[in-house]
């Protein structure tokens, strides 16, 4: 980083100016706080300064030779000149000398041939020219970046005789979707070189050769496109002269504006800069957000053009009579099932059959799916127009398929439903115990800050069926048999109570049940769970060991833990484990589920959820729901509602079903690719009486809508969401939706009014403040200091907080838990098995799962040029020695059936993969992995077992050798 080690404020001279630096703080950074223009170059904020370029050089009387300030800290009374006739001097000739050396163009798609690989001469190599300097964000200006910007602000020009000296050009490597590498304006500043080896870890970047002829390389001097890059494009944000810049064919263009936001993919939650012009995004930049730093992934960086799709829905549609509702492949005409509506006519559709079906047939006779996706605002006033408008609590959305059996544990165990630490808490881990999640692929900038704890010497254990990339970087790997989690973790419980291990104190003072997870866990030795779990005995020893003994251990899960029929209990072990060590309540601790969706975790606060009201306050609760009665001025279901896949299954109940469910709203949510099971959910979905769909594409499941409305993008509304640190964060609008595509903020209200309720939310963006505000009310008790002033002014604030001075608390449970006694519950978990196994019919076990350049159900990130080009093809995942056993190589096309399906894909080699297991993306509809996957549920968090199911897997061809 920027900052040298820690050193008491000095007070020092500058350019005849008294001025202070802070502790740490280098001569460069103090100017820079100062108004105190310094060239530099190799330096950045927030990479650690190398003192290369020599541009920053200054004078500092006493001594003989110029001090590189990006490097070298101020001492007591120093008298430093960074502008004297002899450091002018010297900057100057280094500018110069770089820009001698700088090529006459740069490359870029055409812009009138988009789709076409034919370069064309620009006066720009780098992004978009604001005049900013200084900062890591800002993107580089001038024909060459950051260069000629300072080469104006020096009145450098290059004197003939030098540009007669410049080297021959190396040819640009333009293989790559999303970047280019134009070597001849690099400056060897290495700014890339730190970016990806120290900031990201990717360790792709590097250096070859000596002397004149020294370049960067990525791998081996690979082509970028074959290269290990994961086009995280932290090289490109570094490049200070567009040695590497984006390719894509409004990369180079200047913007009209700059609109602060937040990244619409997964939780990490990393704040963002859309760079826009001519009504369109052109390039997105990472900021200096608290979960990011300015890092991105592909998808935050690249993945930002989905929005400009032709594909987005722009007028409100309705099904045309007696045609059938079916999802329709890809590129299917619309116009062959819908027509086209005025907005009053289908809200008055949309509305009126719903009405009709609750007047006709009872409160439960409906139900709604909201998304996160949307926003805080969205999530909130969707739920409550389900409740006080269709009658019931059945309303759910995708934290049902993500941590619904995570929160269901932490809920019951902590009395809270979020993680206990940020996950950058990670640099004040010794141990990082990362089980069921592939943070690389699933929260890439996440797991930059996992990386960066391991080289500074923490200790990652991964515990995973799929040996994953974050497993490079692993002190030990557990690869245990998929389905015996319960098994492994007893087993480090059993070794930690065994061994005399206990945190005696944190128990007594701050636990209950001990006792029974004690007499639980002795019949599972690390002897006795070995042969069951695939880990060997002493392995588990040492794991438990190390996590019990390190002064702070942190436990970070995903989906691999949540998505079992015994998934609360997974969670319940990993409670237990932090809590029998002591390991929870303090920094580098913990629990943290990684949570999917950009807002899941603030659509599951805001009440998006059937058995809990906002804050997780339950339905049946008779406090909380006299509390929702007064405070919405209206009679409330008392009953728990059905989640995701009891709706889909109360669809298809009888019509004597008094819970029967005929009609549906469902926004920004895609079950027709979600759900497990899809033949039996897109049945469901078909056989509903009524099915409004409001989504921004022709999704799968508004195919089988009756009327859909054309919603906005995240790029096109203004509102909050929450991340999985906790922390709610503003994004905000930087375009409006296209053509009459309308906000979902309005088209929610609109459907209210419809249905009798008297909503009025005034204000801009659809009254978003007004809505937030009413929110923040009902969620008093966690966010009531965090206000829509404050949110504008400071972009991100964690909660709790609980007064407008409270600056957030992203540690919790220091001193007590918020259960009714204020201590941690633990739960005894049992080794239950999978709902279905494999057998000589299905021989395999199926896990499912994400990948880095697709999101979800792909409708976004397959509608991103650079990402389907990236990963434009379904594949299947499986060990060599299966591919071996099936005469196939990689790139065959297999068949792959379970009991519920079939799909064909083609097959890839991953070793980490374990035998007898297929590992499936579930992003690709035309290989729709959730066809196969069973809807066997976890019974206390409801969630469909989509990690495990049997399968079978057949040869259809064999790829050319």
């Amino acid at each position: 980083m920027s900052a040298l080690p820690h050193t008491p404020s000095v007070a020092f001279e500058l350019d005849g100016q008294p001025v202070t630096a802070h502790p740490g703080e280098t001569i460069l950074k103090a100017a820079q706080r100062h108004g105190v223009e310094i060239p530099h170059l190799c330096y950045t904020d927030g990479l650690r300064p190398d003192g290369n370029c020599r541009a920053c050089v200054v004078e500092i009387a006493g001594e003989r030779t110029l001090a590189p300030s990006c490097c070298r800290a101020p001492t007591e009374g120093m008298k430093v000149q960074a502008a004297s006739p002899r450091a002018r001097k010297s900057q100057q000739m280094v500018v110069e000398m770089l820009l001698s050396d700088m090529p006459d163009v740069g490359y870029q798609w055409n812009d009138n041939e988009p789709d076409a690989p034919e370069l064309i001469a620009v006066s720009a190599c780098a992004s978009s020219a604001t005049g900013e300097l200084n900062s890591k964000n800002a993107p580089a200006v001038g024909q060459h970046g950051e260069l000629s910007a300072w080469a104006d602000r020096l009145g450098v020009s290059v004197r003939p005789t030098l540009k007669a000296l410049r080297r021959e050009q190396p040819a640009p490597d333009l293989s790559h979707p999303a970047m280019a590498v134009n070597l001849d304006a690099c400056i060897q500043c290495k700014r890339c070189v730190r970016a990806c080896r120290e900031e990201q870890v990717n360790d792709v970047i590097g250096y070859a050769l000596r002397g004149a002829e020294s370049k960067i390389v990525f791998d081996l001097d690979d082509p970028m496109a074959e290269s290990t890059c994961v086009a995280c494009g932290e090289c490109v944000q570094a490049c200070p002269t567009g040695a590497l810049s984006p390719k894509t064919h409004i990369g180079s263009q200047k913007v009209d504006r700059k609109v602060e936001s937040v990244c619409p993919f997964c939780g990490v939650g990393c704040l963002i800069t859309y760079n826009v012009r001519d009504e369109k995004i052109i390039s997105v930049d990472g900021r200096d957000g608290p979960a990011n730093h300015g890092r991105l992934c592909v998808k935050g960086r690249f993945g930002f053009d989905y929005a400009h799709h032709p594909d987005r829905l722009t007028v409100p549609l309705i099904r045309k009579p007696g045609v059938p509702k079916e999802v329709r492949p890809y590129g299917a005409d619309w116009r062959d099932t819908f027509r086209e509506a005025t907005w009053d006519e289908a809200l008055d559709l949309a509305a009126g059959r719903l009405k009709t079906l609750r007047d006709t047939h009872g409160r439960k006779a409906l139900a709604g799916f909201g998304s996160a996706k949307g926003s805080n605002e969205e999530a909130y006033l969707f739920q409550k127009l389900v409740r006080t408008g269709f009658g019931s609590n059945n309303v759910d959305h995708c934290t049902r398929l993500c941590h619904a059996s995570s929160v269901a544990a932490l809920l019951e165990g902590v009395g809270s439903g979020a993680v206990s630490n940020p996950v950058n808490d990670v640099e004040h881990a010794e141990l990082i115990f990362v089980i069921g999640s592939n943070p690389t692929a699933n929260h890439p900038v996440a797991a930059t800050w996992m990386k960066n704890a391991a080289k500074r010497g923490a200790k990652i254990v991964l515990a995973d069926p799929r040996i994953t990339d974050i497993g490079r970087h692993a002190w030990r790997t557990l690869q245990f048999k998929a389905d015996t989690d319960v098994a492994m973790l007893n087993a480090l419980i059993h070794t930690v109570i065994d061994e005399g291990l206990v945190d005696e104190a944190f128990i007594k003072d701050r636990a209950n049940n001990f006792e029974a997870l004690k007499a639980n866990v002795m019949g599972c030795s690390p002897d006795a769970m070995a042969p069951v779990c695939g880990i060997p005995a002493e392995t588990l020893r040492e794991v438990a060991r190390a996590f019990a003994t390190a002064k702070s251990s942190m436990i970070l899960w995903g989906m691999g833990v949540s998505q079992h029929v015994h998934g609360t209990d997974n969670a319940r072990c990993l409670i237990a484990l932090c809590a029998v060590t002591g390991q929870i309540g303090k920094p580098g601790s913990g629990l943290h589920p990684l949570r999917g969706q950009n807002n899941v975790q603030g659509a599951s606060d805001a009440g998006l959820i059937p058995m809990m009201f906002p804050n997780y306050q339950r339905v049946d609760n008779a406090g909380a729901h006299a509390w929702f009665e007064e405070f919405w001025g209206t009679k409330l279901d008392e009953a728990p509602g059905y989640t995701v896949v009891e709706i889909m299954h109360k669809a298809l109940a009888p019509d004597s079903d008094p819970h029967k469910v005929r009609g549906m709203y469902i926004m920004g949510e895609n079950p027709a690719m979600s759900d497990p099971d899809l033949n039996h959910a897109r049945h469901a979905l078909a056989s509903l009486q009524h099915l409004v769909v409001q989504d921004i594409f022709l999704t799968e499941t508004a195919w089988l809508a009756d009327v859909v409305l054309p919603a906005s993008a995240w790029p096109e509304k203004t509102g909050t969401a929450s991340n999985t640190d906790r922390m709610v964060q503003m994004g905000r609008r930087a375009l409006n939706p296209p053509g009459d595509a309308r906000p979902d903020l309005w088209l929610i209200q609109q459907i209210a009014q419809r249905m009798g309720l008297g909503w009025n939310y005034e204000g801009e963006e659809s009254g978003v403040a007004a809505v937030y505000d009413e929110m923040r009310q009902a969620m008093h008790a966690s966010i009531e200091g965090i206000t829509w002033d404050r949110l504008e002014r400071d972009s991100s604030v964690t909660y709790p907080c609980l007064t407008p001075d409270d600056p957030g608390q992203p540690i919790v449970f220091t001193d007590k838990f918020p259960t009714p006694t204020g201590r941690l519950q633990l739960v005894p978990a049992s080794v239950i098995p999978a709902a279905e196994k494999p057998d000589a019919d299905f021989p395999l076990v199926l896990i499912t799962g994400r990948q880095l350049e697709h999101w979800h159900t792909g409708s976004m990130t397959r509608r991103s040029t650079v990402l389907d080009a990236i990963e434009p093809m379904a594949t299947a995942s499986l060990h060599g020695d299966e591919l071996a056993r099936l005469g196939v190589a990689p790139g065959s096309l297999v068949g792959i059936r379970s009991r519920r399906g079939r799909v064909q894909v083609r097959v890839r080699r991953d070793d980490g993969t374990p035998r007898g297991t297929v590992f499936m993306p579930f992003a690709y509809v035309e290989a729709a992995a959730n066809l196969l996957t069973n809807a066997a549920l976890d019974p206390f968090g409801k969630i469909p077992e989509f990690k495990y199911c049997a399968v079978a897997v057949e040869r259809l061809e064999v790829a050319a050798s």
